[in-house]
């Protein structure tokens, strides 16, 4: 069988197998990712949750020695969901990004790879083959990029052709020598939506982000969300998808292909108090198979409770005052004790008087007084 056989018949299989789009690069160093990984480096614009080792990062052989090609697979996601529930008020509801719908995609990715090693494996057994998703060293835009899936766009995502930019994205550094694809043109153009669309200025210019400015990467953090972030939040629960939305080429893709993505309503867009009063049994039964719960619960529970304040949600005050005043984990009652200042009422302000009494943790202590001035100030103003 000839190595164009071959991967012909790789292509073939991935069909079979519900991968919706595949493509083949060479596996050498990628040398231009390394700069812009450097400045990204200097800048300090790096978000932590990467790969510490660059040169592993761009240099496919550190992986696997004898590596002569990289299969790069995506997998579409939907944009919309059926049926989705009213957000009103009373009942305020979060929301998780698109990226977090369904099954956790690390583990579909991970179970097609393995399946298209195995089949790799029957017809060369001699072959070797390393697979990764998201996690992995390599950055799976840039493989994806040189392997014809889609362009890099200015919202720092793989857009395709065919799906726009709601897919997922995996790889296989192996041993064969398959014919590479071409790279598709950029087609972004003079386009600069999802740069002007950012709610905090992350997308610094096209195709470069600064991490700790992201609202994708704020939910994923386990502190306090920084206070000028925290109106720009909204109702997000986890991830961030407005520059996705804004995109032009993202314009009625709704692909429904992969079963495995399709949203419950009630879970990816759930009612925000009942969040607040899950035990972490109850959280990992809920949401434990979505991607967005890999950071575990706070995180989860501290955007909730940011939701109800920017939603001066009164009905959450009973509930926002009993973590404030008996929850173990400073930052659910310092973000509590901020949401009951942005609620605004007589009550609020009372509960924040009361845990004031009783508070000894300095930061949260900070954080009631400045929710109480902002009471006094908005009192001030409304006279």
């Amino acid at each position: 069988m000839t190595n164009v056989e071959l991967k012909e018949k790789i292509i073939e299989y991935s069909k079979e197998i519900g991968i919706d789009k595949i493509g083949f690069a060479s596996a050498d160093p990628f040398l231009t990712l390394k700069d812009r990984l450097l400045e990204q480096q200097r800048l300090q614009y790096q978000s932590g949750f990467e790969e510490k080792d660059i040169d592993k990062r761009v240099t496919p052989k550190k992986l696997l020695p004898e590596a002569k090609t990289i299969i790069a697979i995506a997998l579409a996601y939907p944009s919309k969901m059926k049926n989705e529930p009213k957000n009103k008020k009373g009942e305020r509801r979060g929301r998780f990004c698109r990226a977090s719908w369904g099954e956790d995609y690390h583990r579909v990715l991970q179970n097609r790879l393995e399946k298209l090693e195995d089949y790799i494996m029957s017809l060369v057994p001699e072959a070797a083959c390393k697979s990764m998703v998201d996690t992995g060293e390599l950055s799976d835009r840039a493989v994806a990029e040189r392997a014809g899936i889609g362009w890099s766009g200015k919202n720092c995502a793989i857009i395709t052709p065919e799906f726009g930019s709601y897919v997922y994205l995996g790889e296989m550094i192996t041993t064969l020598s398959l014919p590479p694809d071409t790279p598709i043109t950029d087609q972004c153009g003079t386009c600069n939506k999802c740069v002007e669309a950012c709610p905090t200025d992350a997308l610094v210019q096209g195709g470069q982000l600064n991490s700790n400015k992201c609202i994708a990467y704020l939910t994923q953090t386990k502190d306090f969300l920084p206070k000028q972030y925290r109106k720009q939040i909204g109702n997000r629960l986890y991830g961030c998808d407005t520059c996705q939305q804004v995109c032009p080429e993202n314009k009625g893709r709704d692909i429904h292909s992969n079963e495995e993505f399709e949203p419950d309503p009630d879970i990816v867009k759930p009612l925000l108090i009942p969040i607040l009063q899950l035990s972490n049994r109850e959280f990992r039964e809920n949401y434990g198979p979505l991607a967005g719960s890999w950071r575990g619960k706070k995180p989860i529970q501290r955007n909730a409770i940011i939701a109800l304040g920017n939603y001066k949600e009164e009905s959450a005050i009973e509930v926002l005052e009993d973590l404030l005043l008996h929850d173990p984990r400073p930052i659910i009652r310092g973000s509590a004790a901020w949401a009951l200042g942005q609620i605004n009422t007589e009550r609020s302000a009372l509960s924040l008087y009361r845990a004031k009494e009783t508070e000894k943790d300095s930061d949260i202590v900070k954080e009631i007084n400045e929710a109480l001035d902002y009471i006094t100030s908005e009192v001030r103003y409304a006279k």
